[in-house]
């Protein structure tokens, strides 16, 4: 049932440039949110507190050995992770291009 769901994340995730599953109350969840509209990115973001919790368990899942917390953020319909590697890519300078890439920004 797990790899039903892993399917329909990965086909969510691929409709749309920039795809946040998050959580309304999480605090790591609002700052990458703020972080990618600040830089003039319109994310598809999914409240997974509307969901069920196996939504939950197949994107840790997809993070494997990763940190299993939210926001999990995929980029160009490619798992990017959640929040240490967001703000890596953010302060290493590899962000910008990777949302370039997807068509997310045009600066």
């Amino acid at each position: 049932m797990q790899q039903c769901y892993l399917q329909v994340v990965e086909e969510m995730a691929s409709k749309n440039a920039v795809v946040i599953f998050s959580n309304s109350t999480c605090c790591m969840c609002h700052a990458i949110k703020r972080l990618l509209c600040g830089m003039g990115v319109n994310p598809t973001v999914y409240e997974l507190d509307n969901y069920n919790t196996t939504w939950q368990q197949a994107l840790f899942t997809l993070l494997a050995n990763s940190s299993s917390d939210l926001p999990v953020v995929f980029i160009g319909g490619k798992l990017l992770g959640s929040m240490d590697t967001i703000m890596a890519a953010h302060i290493n300078g590899t962000l910008v291009p990777l949302l370039k890439d997807a068509g997310a920004l045009w600066l």
